[in-house]
């Protein structure tokens, strides 16, 4: 009985991930084509891919096991996709939104790793070598993307933001004769550049 319930704890783990894979391949095309620095939405088209693939082998795993390679709604994965929703609807400087899409996008690489560690261990304690070593491979990827991200977020992409951030200023508005305000050279206005590029794309989801 108590394999039984191990057994199912595995199953429901696998199925939360293949859900959660398969939000991601609807929710990546968004994140690059929101990007404004090249080599961040390049990582992203190319995490895209590799994310496909692990779907596939996902279903691989679930043959494996004689089991359907069906998904339940990993509601983690919808919460992190929401989070990273709202941060696309802002109107952010071009450099601050690529920032923010890093952000995102290590938050769900960072519940992917948990959770590909979890379910490898799984995998090994029940004996299944061959799942195991699929989930590992799964694991390192999901490093690797995290690592490629950090990597452009610490050599231009946080100082260009930061660089938007003092050329702009924190405040939008300055005084101008009793009572009148009037926006400052170089804020944001409605329409902008960021606006058009998320305009009609609708919810990651």
């Amino acid at each position: 009985m108590q394999m039984d319930s191990f057994d199912k704890l595995y199953v429901d783990q696998l199925r939360d991930m293949y859900n959660a894979e398969k939000q991601l391949t609807k929710a990546l095309p968004k994140m690059a084509k929101a990007a404004s620095n090249q080599e961040l939405r390049t990582a992203l088209e190319e995490h895209l891919e590799v994310t496909k693939r692990q779907v596939e082998r996902l279903e691989e795993v679930f043959r494996g096991l004689g089991r359907p390679a069906t998904g339940k709604t990993c509601k983690g994965m919808a919460g992190l996709i929401e989070e990273g929703q709202e941060i696309l609807e802002e109107d952010f400087e071009p450099d601050v939104l690529d920032a923010g899409i890093i952000a995102a996008a290590q938050k769900v690489e960072h519940y992917e790793i948990a959770t590909y560690g979890t379910l490898r261990t799984f995998a090994e304690t029940k004996g299944d070598t061959k799942s195991a070593r699929i989930l590992e491979e799964i694991l390192e990827e999901e490093k690797e993307a995290d690592r490629r991200l950090t990597d452009l977020a610490e050599s231009s992409i946080n100082m260009e933001a930061e660089t938007a951030g003092e050329e702009t200023g924190d405040e939008e508005f300055e005084e101008e004769g009793e009572g009148r305000t009037s926006p400052r050279a170089g804020t944001r206005q409605p329409g902008s550049e960021s606006q058009r590029r998320r305009e009609g794309d609708g919810p990651w989801l």
